[in-house]
């Protein structure tokens, strides 16, 4: 969970007199392999002392850290030879050795095999893309690298590349030629061009493709590569421990906080290799400047008033990385509008928040009922404290005070998707609904128990309230869930949560090095970026500290939460999301119920169930999600792609037909209708870009089958309520 929960001050304790005995003496001597020597001690240190459950280094530590460098250099096995594993096999057992003897000599071995192979593996494309395809055989792709076993020699390795160039050029030449065809039919006079003219077309797009991807591996240093290491490691301990490099470091904290500095530029790369302006944020640098605009070509990119880099060629990463900088700094961009003029454009760099990531409601009108919906994709929480800094919890009380104002009948939160985030910002949020209480317990190492509560003396809104979820709900998401679920306070809605019941806290590794150490460290991060990035310290470990539980006592760890009334979904029987994917995922528990009081007004659970279930028995739209969901899983089991156009585009049609099914469903719309708040038009009719990118999110919201049941629920709700109340004033 991306948070910021405190470590406790025992464990940084600890963590110094460890380091202070282990590191005093620094490392003398300098060189690429001691610098990283030192990162991963401080590393190991730093989980040996402070994480919630450290795994013993053994030889079961050993295998898991084999096996997912391996899954992490060449998952689809296009690099590695069998004789490479052979010869690497040795050190399966022998890893958590080298690392209590502080030695990496397996990373050495491996990585210089990588890098020998991917320079190897260059013509193998190359050589692919020079001669035509056929797609009238019956030959077939394999694309689960897990089922693929590595290639024993160069025959097998070149046929393995030709297949996987050959499945890309078959996709590409079905996407031409279904160009081709729209073309013909909306324009009597036009002439099809003809396999060989757009087969050449395919080839030469997926070339261009591969160079860049090619130029991307290249670029990967040694310090890179060392980072995939690391993570193999904090991997094995458990799927959310993570070495962040100082790069990763700043990405996370934007993430966190959802706003950055920069010039609010959405940028894509196109297929040709141009760096194309896909969308202006609302209300940021580029917004307030107003010449960039959408569709505009990027081709140069200057600091202030210094001399242009020409960025054709450019990786995305690379243009981004030149755009950003210092708040309050020039940047200057050369660019080649849609109308074919160029302009140099000056813009001051300035905080960019990304709307999309914060709370939003709407009005869903449904039966005669009003029914607010607040929109929650992540719990955010700014801690830079620039402009009082955007909060979840703050936001999401302002949605609901905004809802109450329209005299809304229930309330829908909804968590789909939601990843979680601050933890302090759930446990105010749940005191929006409860008032005062204990929200979710957390454990730490040494079975410390801390109870989290809410301060709220009494809650903001006392209604009917429907939660909605799915298997992309976790961490945060699934404490709000399982508390509100606990308290009888709400209606749980969706599919089975991630599972995902750890706390993780950002430990920057800066604090364990002595300085002269670290800056040598950061000298040679810079140095071999070769100007490219400018590092400011060694990197952080996003730690797991702790696990938190629900207050009926059991962990939402590996299990999640299952909903109160269970909906179709298309991915709910897939084994490869959710926590429990990982076999280092720790486990489910329980401890004892902190004492809470029930609410006094719980939705009949039960009656509601047997409601929802005979509507989505009786509903089209979940009979095709239940289809689709079949579907994946057989994909799932047997991802074998033929490479004859025939059966290909018989496949695809396959799922197309269905696609094609909801969408004439969507077309049909749904019974409810969804409007905007009063007191949000203001700033939805700031520009013609908020406003339409308002009117396709309420559309979106009218066609989603999920919200349209969940309306349902609450009128259910309401409905049943009401026939409780008049049957208690009868008997008076």
């Amino acid at each position: 969970m991306k948070n910021k929960i405190l470590i406790p001050a025992l464990i940084l304790t600890g963590l110094a007199v460890f380091f202070s005995f282990r590191y005093a003496g620094g490392t003398e001597g300098g060189g690429g392999a001691q610098e990283q020597k030192t990162i991963l001690q401080t590393v190991m240190g730093i989980m040996e002392q402070g994480h919630y459950s450290p795994r013993p280094i053994d030889d079961a530590f050993s295998q898991s850290i084999y096996d997912k460098t391996l899954e992490n250099l060449d998952f689809e096995k296009k690099f590695f030879f069998q004789s490479d594993i052979d010869g690497l096999a040795g050190y399966r057992n022998q890893i958590d050795n080298e690392i209590m003897d502080n030695s990496l000599e397996f990373y050495e071995k491996v990585s210089a095999v990588f890098v020998k192979r991917v320079n190897e593996a260059e013509h193998y494309y190359k050589e692919s893309l020079q001669q035509p395809f056929r797609f009238d055989q019956n030959d077939s792709i394999q694309l689960d690298g897990k089922k693929l076993a590595y290639a024993k020699n160069d025959t097998e390795m070149k046929a393995r590349w030709n297949q996987a160039m050959k499945y890309r050029v078959l996709a590409k030449y079905i996407d031409l030629k279904e160009g081709e065809d729209k073309k013909a039919k909306d324009s009597a006079n036009y002439k099809v061009r003809d396999f060989a003219t757009l087969e050449k077309e395919a080839r030469e797009s997926i070339l261009k493709i591969q160079d860049r991807y090619f130029k991307r591996l290249k670029k990967m240093n040694d310090n890179d590569r060392f980072s995939l290491f690391v993570n193999s490691i904090t991997g094995t301990e458990d799927p959310h421990t993570d070495y962040l490099p100082p790069a990763d470091k700043k990405k996370f904290d934007e993430m966190m906080s959802g706003s950055f500095i920069g010039i609010g530029a959405s940028l894509q790369q196109q297929e040709d290799g141009k760096i194309k302006v896909a969308a202006i944020i609302t209300g940021s640098p580029s917004w307030q400047q107003g010449h960039l605009k959408a569709d505009d070509i990027i081709i140069k990119v200057a600091q202030g008033d210094a001399q242009p880099v020409e960025v054709e060629g450019f990786e995305i990463d690379e243009v981004v990385k030149l755009i950003r900088g210092p708040k309050g700094t020039e940047v200057r961009l050369t660019v080649k509008h849609a109308d074919g003029t160029n302009e140099v454009i000056p813009i001051l760099r300035g905080k960019v928040e990304m709307e999309d990531t914060f709370a939003k409601s709407a009005i869903i009108e449904n039966k005669g009922k009003r029914v607010g919906y607040i929109y929650l994709p992540e719990f955010y929480a700014d801690f830079s404290g620039e402009n009082g800094g955007r909060r979840s919890g703050q936001d999401v009380a302002n949605e609901v005070i905004k809802l109450k104002e329209e005299k809304v009948d229930g309330i829908v939160l909804d968590l789909r998707n939601n990843g979680g985030g601050s933890l302090s910002d759930v446990v105010d949020m749940a005191g929006i609904f409860i008032g005062k209480g204990p929200v979710v317990q957390v454990r730490s190492s040494g079975s410390q128990n801390t109870i989290l509560k809410s301060s709220n003396n009494a809650p903001i809104y006392d209604g009917p309230l429907a939660i909605m979820v799915n298997n992309g709900s976790a961490s945060a998401s699934e404490i709000m869930a399982a508390a509100m679920q606990d308290y009888g306070r709400a209606v749980i809605i969706g599919t089975n949560t991630f599972g995902k019941g750890t706390v993780q806290k950002l430990v920057s590794l800066d604090q364990f090095v002595n300085a002269s150490v670290r800056d040598q460290i950061v000298m040679a991060f810079n140095k071999a970026k070769g100007g490219d990035a400018v590092y400011d310290g060694i990197g952080s470990l996003k730690l797991t500290i702790q696990k938190f539980y629900r207050i009926n006592g059991g962990s939402t760890q590996l299990k999640g939460v299952t909903p109160d009334i269970i909906l179709p979904d298309a991915y709910e029987q897939l084994d490869n999301i959710g926590e429990r994917k990982d076999k280092q995922a720790l486990p489910w528990d329980k401890i004892a119920a902190a004492s809470f009081k029930l609410w006094d007004k719980p939705p009949a659970i039960a009656s509601l169930a047997a409601s929802s279930k005979a509507r989505v028995s009786a509903n089209e739209t979940f009979r095709i999600i239940r289809q689709t969901a079949d579907r994946l899983k057989l994909q799932q089991d047997n991802y074998v792609v033929p490479l004859n156009e025939q059966r290909f585009v018989a496949k695809q049609k396959e799922s197309e037909a269905i696609s094609k099914k909801l969408e004439e469903l969507d077309k049909m719309g749904s019974p409810i209708m969804v409007k905007n708040l009063k007191a949000d038009m203001r700033r939805i009719n700031v520009d013609t870009s908020s406003k339409a990118k308002n009117e396709e999110w309420l559309k979106a919201l009218k066609k989603d089958v999920y919200i349209a049941e969940t309306a349902n629920v609450i009128d259910d709700w309401l409905t049943s309520s009401a026939k409780v109340l008049h049957m208690n004033a009868s008997h008076q």
